[in-house]
């Protein structure tokens, strides 16, 4: 469970809470279903819009990752490279073949079989890079709907801020009706920009930092592989990964 994303959220929207109790308002006055039947209904009509089924889907698969999602631990991954490592330098890499299946990531299982049955390493390196950019553009196209959801919303909910305001000009001679439409202008507007800032754009922003130390570990990973069936040793390949984790990370800081 990722508590971050569960702080992230509930904070956001009980401070915004608080703030305006502290004005004197109540929760009453932002629960305003007309608004609410504007922003997300008109958003997720401009979302289906835009993307394809596929896309949608992965969307919404992806969305348990921004609160649960793969926790990466390199240590234990290369520990588990240096294991194969040792057991294809004793005994070749044919054994391979059966440990391959205890592997913990699948992308270390297909490049494990692929090595074992003497498979090109060009060939090894290119099956294992392809898993890996599916993966991305999976990720991507995710994040892009979340993205683009937060880019969808403010808009409509100035869309339903207009309406709500041409239903307060036309019923200007019936001061009773004034107050829904007013109403339904102001919250329409709270609700698209806070869904953009405190939801969509963060859950687009988490799935791309969540995924970032995945890529790295599918990269590792296919270093490995390729160190094993290069027949070095494993001491060698422990240092060589180590090295590329650690040039990674030097390289996401000058980054920034």
């Amino acid at each position: 469970m990722d508590f971050t994303s569960l702080v992230g959220v509930f904070f956001g929207i009980v401070c915004i809470l608080i703030g305006q109790a502290l004005e004197g308002g109540n929760i009453g006055q932002l629960l305003q279903i007309t608004a609410a039947f504007i922003v997300f209904g008109g958003t997720t009509g401009a979302v289906i819009l835009s993307f394809s089924v596929v896309e949608l889907k992965n969307a919404f698969v992806l969305l348990k990752d921004v609160f649960m999602g793969e926790k990466v631990n390199f240590d234990e991954l290369i520990a588990e490279i240096i294991k194969f490592a040792t057991k294809a330098r004793r005994e070749g890499a044919i054994s391979l073949e059966k440990e391959a299946r205890t592997a913990s990531d699948p992308l270390m299982v297909m490049g494990l079989e692929a090595v074992a049955d003497g498979t090109d390493p060009a060939l090894v390196r290119q099956m294992m890079e392809t898993q890996v950019m599916l993966l991305e553009d999976k990720v991507a196209g995710g994040a892009k709907v979340w993205e683009s959801a937060g880019g969808f919303s403010p808009t409509i909910g100035i869309i339903g801020a207009v309406l709500g305001l041409i239903q307060v000009m036309q019923n200007l001679s019936d001061p009773s009706k004034l107050g829904a439409g007013i109403a339904v202008a102001f919250v329409a507007t709270v609700y698209g920009v806070g869904a953009a800032n405190l939801i969509f754009i963060p859950f687009s922003t988490k799935l791309k930092f969540k995924y970032k130390k995945v890529f790295l570990k599918k990269e590792v990973i296919i270093e490995g592989i390729l160190a094993i069936q290069a027949g070095e040793s494993p001491a060698l390949i422990e240092r060589k990964l180590q090295a590329y984790i650690l040039d990674s990370h030097m390289k996401d800081r000058e980054a920034v």
